[in-house]
């Protein structure tokens, strides 16, 4: 059996995960690997049920507490029914977000705290940590511009600048927090950046 692998593609609102992710996993599907694609919050149906609770815009009376621990929840139930699985089998799981989102959005974005959401979080992911992250950098007003392009905007994307202004910061403490994130310049074409992140999940495959 081969190896599986567990790669997550992180980012800011507008930074272009899912087109970015679709696209490679195509590519990636097309030459035989066996790939899982999968999203957080959701990927599972217990995770899309709490993901619709979270970001459903008319739930604006959430508490900040209350959206840390559900994120974390359905990160857990994503991990122990799919995401391991998956692995296991000798998939290469490519998820959309993961626990450098929650140390964004909720411990900037929210001001939890970044090493209050990390501990929530160790908590839930317990040893089943990505073997690789890949952070699309994009600048905030790039990414607030293709935002505001969306027909439907969830409750998060409704947020205020100085909210999203928040989560920017956080992501720049995350990567000083982790090093070892791949970062991409996510600004370029979407084909320089596709080309860019198959490269980096080809050379961890075949290392």
């Amino acid at each position: 059996m081969s190896k599986g692998y567990f790669i997550v593609l992180e980012g800011p609102d507008g930074s272009g995960k899912s087109t970015v992710c679709d696209i490679v996993c195509e590519k990636l599907i097309n030459e035989g690997y066996q790939i899982v694609h999968t999203r957080e919050p959701g990927g599972i149906e217990i995770a899309e049920e709490i993901r619709n609770i979270i970001l459903d815009p008319k739930n604006t009376a959430m508490d900040a507490k209350t959206e840390a621990l559900l994120y974390a929840a359905s990160r857990r139930q994503h991990l122990v029914e799919k995401v391991v699985p998956a692995k296991k089998e000798g998939k290469i799981v490519i998820c959309e977000r993961f626990v450098y989102s929650s140390l964004a959005y909720q411990g900037y974005g929210r001001r939890l705290g970044f090493d209050d959401i990390l501990k929530i979080n160790e908590f839930a992911i317990g040893e089943d940590y990505p073997d690789m992250t890949i952070y699309l950098d994009i600048n905030e007003e790039e990414g607030l511009k293709r935002i505001e392009k969306r027909t439907f905007k969830d409750r998060l994307d409704k947020e205020s600048l100085d909210f999203h202004h928040l989560v920017n910061e956080g992501y720049k403490a995350v990567l000083e927090r982790f090093k070892d994130t791949k970062v991409v310049d996510a600004s370029k074409t979407i084909d320089e950046v596709v080309n860019e992140v198959y490269k980096i999940i080809i050379d961890l495959i075949h290392d």
